[in-house]
């Protein structure tokens, strides 16, 4: 009798490793095919109608690069925890405690567009997201907390802050029962290029991945994040600081959250307004699975995947569907990048029962 067991692969080539990217990719695209199907439309022209949308006009293509600032952004934040094997799900809690930074900021300090003024702003943002990152990277590091769960309901906590000042202190009176802050002044606002809506935030965007990659890649430091991720007791032994990074990765993860916060709500929105980031947290943990956590590819891989964002907004228009069609594609790509990502470790082995296995050499 034959069966099939899964053993470790020996590691891949690059281009395997694409191969198998691309596999993940066209299953993904193959299912939510399949499931448009279902629903009576036509695959192909739905696929269509999102590129069409995303990338047919100038408008189209401002506003995917628009949605791809947040996306990079939170993906290189989920990014620099995962390569050191701590989940920070928390990358939309952190966003949000940037933004309440810049919206407090803006309300109680005086920003006159000076080099001086927007730095202090940059640095607030980036302290609050930071802060709210370390907290868990603390309590894993200290007693070994669960960061998934820590970094979840944390997500929580900022939500409900963000709130309470929306519908109380912070309120604009005259937003119409809208919770919404007042705009801000336009000294407080990143610059935006040209008739678009796209903003300063963009150059956040392409540079930070690079000095993400150089500091991961050409570092001491970076070195001390891969052996600590790869095995944690080796790193202990080696006299490798472990609380101490553990903290300091959460931090700037958090920071770089906390900074993509405030370019939404300072570039984007012009006011910190409920609901001004839609899942972006979350997002980027399916852009840095995607991009087998190489900073370098983030940027490309929130490009694609704001292009199925604001696609997804054609797709309602001109065929009907709702955008959570579009959500379950997203859902779909991580699901199959993670299975994908099985593959590339393992391979399946054909086993005949009751003979000799492998590891007899015979």
């Amino acid at each position: 009798m034959i069966h099939w067991k899964l053993e470790p692969r020996p590691n891949g080539t690059a281009r395997f490793n694409f191969a198998v990217t691309a596999a993940s990719l066209c299953a993904a695209s193959a299912i939510g095919g399949l499931l448009m199907g279902l629903m009576g439309v036509n695959p192909f022209h739905a696929y269509f109608e999102i590129f069409r949308g995303a990338l047919g006009s100038k408008y189209g293509l401002s506003e995917t690069l628009v949605k791809s600032i947040p996306i990079t952004l939170t993906g290189l934040a989920c990014l620099l925890a995962f390569r050191m094997s701590i989940w920070n799900i928390g990358a939309e809690g952190q966003l949000v405690m940037g933004a309440i930074a810049a919206a407090a900021f803006v309300r109680y300090c005086r920003v006159d567009g000076s080099v001086a003024a927007f730095a202090c702003m940059f640095a607030a943002s980036a302290a609050a997201g930071g802060l709210w990152g370390a907290l868990p990277g603390f309590l894993k590091g200290r007693w070994n907390v669960n960061e998934i769960i820590s970094t979840l309901m944390l997500n929580y906590i900022a939500l409900c802050l963000m709130d309470l000042l929306l519908y109380g202190a912070w309120k604009d009176p005259t937003s119409m029962g809208f919770p919404m802050t007042p705009s801000f002044p336009k000294t407080a606002r990143l610059w935006v290029f040209g008739n678009t809506r796209l903003h300063g935030g963009l150059i956040m965007a392409l540079i930070f991945p690079v000095v993400a990659w150089a500091a991961l890649r050409r570092t001491q430091w970076g070195f001390e994040i891969r052996v600590i991720g790869e095995n944690a007791r080796a790193a202990r032994y080696s006299g490798m600081g472990i609380l101490k990074n553990i903290v300091l990765v959460m931090f700037l993860s958090g920071a770089i959250a906390g900074l993509c916060g405030m370019s939404e709500v300072a570039g984007l929105h012009g006011r910190l307004s409920r609901g001004f980031s839609v899942g972006y947290g979350f997002t980027g943990v399916i852009v840095a699975w995607l991009t087998r956590l190489n900073a370098l590819l983030l940027p490309m891989a929130a490009f694609l995947m704001s292009i199925l964002l604001v696609g997804g907004d054609t797709l309602q228009v001109t065929m009907a569907l709702p955008l959570s069609s579009v959500q379950v594609i997203q859902g779909l790509i991580l699901f199959c990048v993670l299975g994908g990502e099985v593959f590339r470790g393992y391979r399946l082995r054909r086993v005949r029962a009751g003979g000799p296995s492998p590891e007899d050499g015979e």
